[in-house]
């Protein structure tokens, strides 16, 4: 079957179907051939793989997926492109098309329908208005995932990826660190898509770990520590949780953790790694519990 990765094969569907980009749908098509190779090279397929994608658009990687994997499921929520992905996909007998929020989805049942409920990767090229709510919900879920190979803003990669200490780590370093190993596997200027986003793109794999990086005995307090760890990046790490809604330690208690965890009281949040937080919520913890 034709290919849709070239600019005027694009142009020509968009035009014939009368289709309409919606911006609430933060829609961007692919038009580089190169870029949709190293998505399926970076992803790691496999004949015998199952593949869930997201956002398939007009069908352009869902072509690429489908020719590498053994069935591919893909999830749009426009249902004005529904029509469109059952002509630029009907000779694929492997792809089925879901008109439905990813959110909404229950890839737990759809891994055991579709894979025996054995570790699926998970692809797309996605909105990057709702890229952390669908990374971080696909990651919380606890549903069986090899790996999530997407399409993010440049910004949003690099801040999955950053390490302690550096101006991009974060709050989303640190969650998505926690339950994958990230790599940063392509850079993509913006006039690889149509219409031309205003900002950087990057493929970012996010190999899925089987159990998270560390052990904690509150998962809900780490994160919580977390993010009232870079509320305020300017504060030290004392008066950062000390002023957090929903932390009720005083400062001596955290005083006494930190020094417990072999770090300074006036010490930030941005410069420790995941396993000094996770030590430090066990400390916190047991402060709490007293």
């Amino acid at each position: 079957m034709e290919k849709l990765a070239n600019p005027q094969k694009t142009i020509e569907i968009i035009q014939k179907n009368n289709f309409h980009f919606q911006k609430r749908y933060g829609q961007n098509f692919l038009i580089d051939p190169h870029v949709l190779e190293k998505i399926v090279t970076a992803s790691q397929i496999t004949p015998d793989d199952f593949v869930l994608e997201v956002g398939p658009g007009i069908g352009t990687l869902t072509q690429y997926l489908a020719e590498a994997a053994r069935e591919v499921v893909a999830v749009e929520i426009d249902r004005d492109l529904i029509p469109i992905l059952e002509e630029t996909l009907g000779e694929y007998e492997n792809v089925t098309v879901l008109n439905q929020d990813i959110l909404k989805v229950d890839v737990a049942a759809l891994a055991q329908e579709k894979n025996g409920g054995r570790p699926i990767k998970v692809i797309g090229n996605l909105p990057y208005y709702i890229t952390t709510p669908i990374v971080m919900g696909l990651l919380e879920s606890r549903v069986p995932l090899e790996s999530i190979t997407v399409m993010v803003q440049k910004e949003v990669g690099l801040r999955m990826q950053a390490s302690p200490g550096t101006k991009d780590y974060g709050a989303l370093s640190l969650a998505v660190q926690y339950y994958a190993e990230p790599y940063l596997a392509a850079n993509v200027p913006p006039n690889c898509f149509i219409p031309r986003p205003g900002v950087g793109s990057a493929v970012i794999r996010l190999a899925c770990r089987e159990t998270p990086a560390v052990t904690v005995k509150d998962e809900k307090l780490l994160f919580s520590i977390i993010h009232a760890s870079f509320g305020q990046r300017r504060k030290t790490l004392v008066n950062g949780l000390r002023n957090a809604p929903g932390l009720d330690f005083t400062k001596e208690q955290i005083e006494e953790a930190l020094r417990r965890t072999g770090l300074s009281e006036t010490v930030r949040g941005e410069t420790l790694t995941l396993a000094q937080f996770a030590y430090l919520a066990d400390e916190l913890g047991k402060m709490a519990d007293k």
